[in-house]
């Protein structure tokens, strides 16, 4: 049953549903939080002035996107964030050397806070208070944007009367093919907990289309890629095991690692800060894990998933012949050099 523009309501029926309602910015219960009215990712594109001084909290992906839009804009630009380093996910080696760069363009970081409190209201004067290694903390700022998290659009929809379960984390819950508990009802993207980008989003659709036609073999989620790209200058891209993940799971590997100013057509960019790593099996020359933090590196990414999809050795794209002087001459570089055991 559905709600129309005029306040009557509809009742439809289906042989086949799919919810696909998306997330929104994850607005937590800190005091004075919601009273602030502060940013989201929706609104700080809606702006027709510059902030003064915009206060970012969280350091993630929006975050961090935003902070170095609006600094090149001519914000003064400080980033709040709860963990000890931006990019929790990412290995250390890329974190700092991302902050380093955006530091360099007077982007401010505050690693290791905990917000306790706000008050004011964003756009007038807005004042964070709370703690920084267990010393008092206090930021003031004209703006606030809220970049710490995605909620699924899942609460207020009636789920719990359709036989559609959600996880505890208010996602829907979904097994490989994105089936739901209830028969004939489907959900893709954001609200199942997917992995929010909307290339992954796109593949859920296909998922839900191979199924549906009987297409085979099947898609489904299981061991598929995830790329991803953070569109910062310089950006950064990854697909497969990261070093911290194999560290933690006793994976063995061998690294490859090579500084960007060797991916010859950045110097001709004049963007040569950032470096490119690759994991590599010890028993079988697979590639498992590919980053780059560099000018372009999302077009990277292609070659070596293909690669990887293909379960080619990584000589395979050190063998190559690659145009001179492109970023993909870089990667012919990357995978000729003996990796190292780590």
């Amino acid at each position: 049953m559905v709600e129309t523009s005029d306040s009557k309501t509809r009742t439809l029926a289906a042989e086949t549903i799919i919810i696909s309602t998306g997330s929104r910015a994850t607005i937590d219960d800190t005091p004075g939080l919601r009273e602030s009215d502060p940013l989201t990712h929706i609104e700080i594109l809606e702006m027709d002035k510059v902030p003064t001084h915009l206060v970012i909290l969280g350091g993630g992906y929006v975050g961090l996107e935003f902070a170095q839009a609006m600094r090149r804009l001519g914000s003064d630009v400080s980033v709040v964030e709860r963990n000890n380093r931006i990019l929790k996910h990412e290995d250390e080696d890329i974190s700092s050397s991302l902050t380093d760069i955006l530091k360099q363009e007077g982007i401010r970081f505050y690693p290791s806070t905990t917000v306790s409190k706000v008050t004011g209201r964003s756009g007038k004067s807005i004042t964070l208070t709370g703690k920084r290694s267990d010393q008092p903390f206090e930021i003031t700022g004209s703006h606030l944007l809220v970049a710490s998290g995605r909620t699924p659009n899942t609460d207020g929809l009636g789920l719990e009367s359709t036989g559609v379960s959600l996880t505890p984390k208010g996602h829907v819950q979904v097994d490989e093919y994105l089936r739901t508990t209830s028969p004939g009802v489907f959900a893709l993207g954001d609200c199942t907990g997917s992995p929010h980008f909307t290339h992954i989003a796109i593949d859920d659709f296909r998922i839900v289309r191979d199924f549906l036609v009987g297409k085979t073999p099947l898609r489904s989620t299981t061991n598929r890629q995830v790329p991803y790209t953070l569109f910062t200058s310089p950006e950064l891209a990854h697909v497969g095991l990261s070093e911290d993940a194999a560290r933690r799971d006793g994976i063995p590997y061998r690294l490859s690692k090579l500084d960007m100013k060797f991916f010859l057509r950045t110097r001709t960019l004049g963007q040569t800060e950032g470096f490119a790593k690759a994991l590599i099996s010890t028993t079988d020359d697979k590639i498992l894990g590919f980053t780059a933090l560099g000018a372009g590196a999302g077009e990277l990414l292609t070659p070596v998933q293909l690669a990887m999809a293909a379960g080619l050795p990584y000589t395979s794209l050190g063998d190559l012949i690659v145009t001179h002087p492109t970023l993909s001459e870089g990667l012919a570089d990357l995978f000729s050099a003996p990796p190292q055991k780590m």
